[in-house]
């Protein structure tokens, strides 16, 4: 059991699940008398309301805290011993304690909820504002039996949700190996088998200086692609395994500079597409600059692939005082409104589009270069407008 805010919520969660503490509430609160009984995640430096029986008015809620200074329950936890007070008023230890003072009560129980594994979880307690008499053994031995019972169940629900996570892992493994199989088998075949066959050409046409230097560049940009290709495959794992997406930002005078040279690079590979460019960046913006260009190519590559084949794609930056956005829009088939939901995911690709055109990485890529500047990746697509995806990231790391 965690003592961050989340593992705090996920404790208070997994007593809700435990159908049998609101009877065992209502018992303690019928035996002894007292209007308000709760079980309470406790720790060096929280204490949370995980199940409340309250007919004093006390006012506190599942999921509710107090300064855990405050209360008793901070000594119970260090003592790992209840703590009973039958007549707070007339108590010789706690008659000047500032806890019942505090809270204006003068009976008080707090046994502690110990996990069989010998971890702290919390406190079984109860209070009213009126003298109880809940010294006697058998109350106090019913309190300390169902702390008992509350952490059984408790330990059994950490078990659960041990198990449900083992397997969710196993199947997003077992999923992350199959895109990844899937990647490699089809997103490389492409360049490699490019590579393979201008290698093969290049032996023929030894003698010829011409071709010689045309086939050298083809496999030069066939080795750039399975490289980036490769390059995207290890970001998308590292995604999917939950490693981190590194960026560097850092100060660059003249973005538009990388993103023209984005888009010459695809202009070349595209020489019959049109691509319209407008740049007006001005000043220094903090950005990844090889992200930068990743995620314009990316994007581009995809209006290029995606949009109408005789219509423009058309490739915007600006800034703002606070904002670098940079925009890329296409004509042609709107993408299906159900489908923009999922369009950043991995393996996304429009209906009819076959594997061989690959497993739509891209996006998923430029969305979590957009999220590592603490930026966004807007779509908005339709028949008569065409598909614009802007990403807007903040000029300034913050």
């Amino acid at each position: 059991m965690g003592d961050t805010a989340e593992e705090i919520a996920r404790d208070v969660a997994a007593v809700g699940r435990i159908e049998a503490i609101p009877t065992l509430l209502q018992v303690l609160c019928e035996i002894t008398g007292m209007g308000f009984a709760a079980v309470a995640r406790v720790t060096d430096g929280t204490w949370t309301a995980c199940a409340v029986r309250d007919q004093i008015s006390f006012g506190l809620e599942p999921g509710g805290q107090l300064d855990v200074d405050s209360t008793l329950c901070k000594e119970v936890r260090k003592a790992r011993l209840p703590i009973v007070i039958s007549h707070a008023s007339a108590d010789p230890v706690y008659r000047d304690h500032h806890t019942p003072r505090r809270y204006s009560i003068e009976s008080y129980v707090s046994v502690p909820i110990v996990l069989p594994g010998g971890s702290y979880f919390g406190n079984l307690c109860a209070i009213d504002p009126r003298p109880a008499d809940v010294s006697h053994p058998r109350i106090v031995a019913m309190f300390e039996h169902f702390a008992q019972l509350i952490a059984v169940q408790l330990e059994g629900e950490r078990r659960r949700e041990l198990v449900q996570t083992a397997l969710f892992d196993e199947r997003a493994a077992g999923e992350l190996r199959e895109q990844l199989i899937a990647i490699l088998g089809h997103d490389l075949r492409g360049p490699l088998g490019a590579i393979a066959m201008n290698a093969a050409r290049l032996k023929v046409k030894a003698a010829e200086p011409a071709a010689i230097a045309a086939l050298a560049s083809d496999i030069a940009a066939g080795a750039k692609r399975a490289a980036a290709i490769i390059d995207d495959t290890l970001d998308f794992a590292r995604g999917r395994l939950g490693g981190t997406f590194d960026v560097e930002r850092r100060p660059v005078e003249q973005i538009d500079e990388a993103l023209f040279g984005v888009v010459t690079e695809l202009q070349a590979l595209h020489p019959q597409r049109s691509v319209d460019w407008q740049f007006g960046v001005h000043g220094t913006v903090e950005v990844d600059r090889g992200r930068i260009q990743q995620l314009a190519s990316h994007l581009l590559a995809n209006a290029l692939e995606h949009g109408a084949p005789d219509g423009p794609v058309r490739i915007a930056a600006a800034t703002t005082p606070d904002d670098l956005t940079i925009e890329i829009h296409n004509e042609g088939n709107p993408i299906p409104q159900q489908r923009l939901a999922g369009l950043l995911a991995p393996a996304w690709r429009p209906s009819g589009v076959p594997a061989r055109d690959g497993l739509g990485l891209g996006l998923y890529i430029c969305s979590r270069i957009v999220a590592a500047h603490q930026g966004r990746l807007d779509v908005v697509s339709s028949a008569t407008a065409g598909t614009t995806f802007t990403a807007t990231l903040p000029r300034r790391a913050r």
